[in-house]
């Protein structure tokens, strides 16, 4: 019982700052002046043209993602409901799948009060050297932050929550899947500064950078720390 416990708070604590650290690598990422990662472009980009605070425009953001999860996940659950019993969710699962989504509203916006905290914090940088240290550091603590929480397998940041939904919808890989959806994140960004700033906002080199390097933080996090983390946690039997 006492094991039990003890890998419950600790899933809990790796949870906890890994979305506390995704949340700071997120605002450094913005704050290079360098280009912004996919995921975030959208909110970014009219964030700047508005006026209206980043880190509010990102929690409406997350918000449209989980209505589309909701409804992904419930389209799927009915396309696969005359299929054999093995393969088909029960509405139990869909209910527990539905429920998590739902979650994803207030832990986002605790996520978005983070973000406007640490956005309050970090100073700017004018110059190319710290602006591309500042982009050095934010790729890396977002690839920590994101394999910190995604492996405690709590509630996903909508980002994620939303790629493993049009995954599962689809029936393609999930890094398919990603790669598809930050280009369509980046194509839509392109379109509304275009439009309403007549100029790209946002989206920059660092943006590249951050599409090739988290992924690799998050690959070479998850081989060096990843079992020693589910074991504490208690969740390698599980994995």
């Amino acid at each position: 019982m006492f094991r039990v416990k003890k890998g419950i708070f600790f899933r809990i604590v790796f949870y906890i700052c890994g979305l506390l650290i995704l949340a700071l690598g997120i605002i450094l990422n913005t704050k290079s002046g360098l280009g912004v990662s996919p995921i975030i472009s959208v909110s970014y980009s009219t964030s700047q043209i508005t006026g209206l605070n980043f880190g509010n425009m990102t929690f409406l953001l997350y918000g449209i993602f989980v209505v589309i999860e909701l409804i992904l996940h419930t389209v799927s659950y009915v396309k696969n409901r005359n299929c054999s019993s093995e393969n088909n969710p029960t509405k139990s699962k869909l209910s527990v799948t539905l429920l998590t989504d739902v979650l994803q509203f207030p832990l986002s916006l605790v996520f978005t009060r983070f973000m406007n905290l640490f956005s309050d914090l970090i100073p700017t940088p004018t110059e190319i050297l710290p602006q591309f240290a500042v982009l050095l550091l934010g790729i890396i603590f977002t690839g920590i932050g994101a394999a910190m929480s995604l492996n405690m397998r709590i509630i996903p940041n909508p980002g994620d929550g939303i790629v493993q939904a049009i995954s599962d919808c689809i029936g393609k890989s999930v890094g398919f899947t990603k790669n598809c959806f930050d280009l369509t994140n980046i194509c839509i960004t392109i379109v509304i500064c275009l439009i309403f700033a007549h100029k790209l906002i946002g989206i920059g080199i660092g943006t590249v950078i951050s599409v090739l390097g988290v992924g690799r933080v998050i690959a070479l996090f998850n081989h060096i720390f990843m079992a020693k983390m589910l074991k504490i946690s208690g969740l390698k039997n599980q994995n």
